[in-house]
């Protein structure tokens, strides 16, 4: 009985520390809609999204059938209250069949309905009907700060519905924005962009709690007591010259072990995965904040602009100054 005990104390710590450090990461979280569009559309249709990089796409129906059609041709059918994100964007289709051709959504004439929300209404005979399909759709721009690198390991199209049964506090918007999309009252676009924001930022937020795919080996790693730890001294810390003996007694345990541990749960060497965080939050700071490149490198750890300049080129493949001439101001 006394082991069973201890067993489930420890399991219970485990699962404390991983929300605590979750909570503590994805504080650097930053998800906010660039140019969103409520699409009344009559069937049949072909919507095509491209490519934009480092942007995500979310996709909300009011009123459908829709089906999301990927550039490999995977097809998801997707009804009224349904709502995906697509974390790396990339090009896909929304079509009422899932055989349609698809015409460039910048092709559909837009009216300007507020900041950042425009309106397609693509109706046939151009008077819109209530059996029209209804679609709410955000160009986001989706950084996770020092946890960049879980959105490679994201899966393609992230479905709310997969959620629901876990956090039911999801459900009540996603018909607040059925009700927004259909009624269109006063300020309703201003709402549905926020609502959207507010969708997206939960499904990614479920998906890491829930250590989901190809990112289980990171989670488990936030649920070891003994290796979480680690991951959050050297999240909270990323500039300290840290050493394989310091990192192995903040885990308890001998620098072989310490290393072998690490590298089996996250794949990745100790210093490996600490200039890869470095490099994902100088890229944070340098263009979204507009840091001087200097300073990055100095809060770092690093001595010298050139050895900073070599080591963030290895890891982003370019260099810090491109990160800055890309990135266009937030809007406001």
């Amino acid at each position: 009985m006394l082991d069973r005990k201890s067993e489930s104390g420890s399991s219970q710590q485990g699962r404390r520390l991983a929300s605590d450090l979750v909570s503590e990461l994805l504080m650097g979280m930053r998800l906010f809609g660039i140019e969103y569009r409520r699409i009344q559309i009559t069937p049949p249709f072909g919507i095509r999204f491209g490519m934009i990089e480092g942007r995500a796409q979310f996709h909300f129906v009011a009123r459908g059938p829709v089906f999301l059609r990927s550039a490999a041709g995977t097809v998801h059918p997707m009804n009224a209250g349904d709502a995906v994100l697509l974390p790396r964007g990339g090009p896909h289709d929304l079509v009422s069949q899932p055989d349609l051709p698809s015409r460039d959504v910048g092709a559909f004439e837009t009216a300007h309905l507020c900041q950042s929300v425009s309106a397609i209404q693509a109706c046939k005979g151009g008077a819109c009907e209530t059996s029209d399909t209804v679609i709410f759709s955000g160009c986001m721009e989706f950084d996770l700060g020092s946890m960049h690198p879980l959105v490679a390991l994201m899966p393609e199209v992230m479905f709310v519905g997969t959620l629901l049964e876990r956090y039911p506090e999801i459900l009540p918007m996603l018909e607040a924005m059925e009700r927004e999309a259909r009624g269109e009252r006063a300020g309703f676009a201003g709402i549905l962009a926020r609502l959207a924001d507010v969708v997206s930022a939960f499904i990614v937020r479920a998906w890491v709690e829930c250590g989901c795919g190809d990112a289980n080996g990171w989670v488990a790693a936030l649920r070891d007591p003994r290796l979480g730890r680690v991951i959050a001294a050297l999240h909270r810390d990323p500039g300290r010259d840290w050493t394989l003996a310091e990192l192995a007694a903040l885990m308890g345990s001998s620098r072989s072990v310490f290393a072998e541990r690490f590298l089996a749960v996250t794949g990745m060497t100790p210093g490996r995965y600490l200039t890869e965080l470095r490099m994902r939050l100088a890229a944070q700071w340098i263009g979204r904040d507009r840091m001087p490149i200097e300073t990055a490198a100095h809060r770092l750890g690093y001595g010298s602009h050139a050895a900073f300049s070599r080591a963030f080129k290895r890891v982003m493949g370019h260099p810090p100054g491109a990160v800055r001439a890309d990135v266009s101001p937030a809007p406001r």
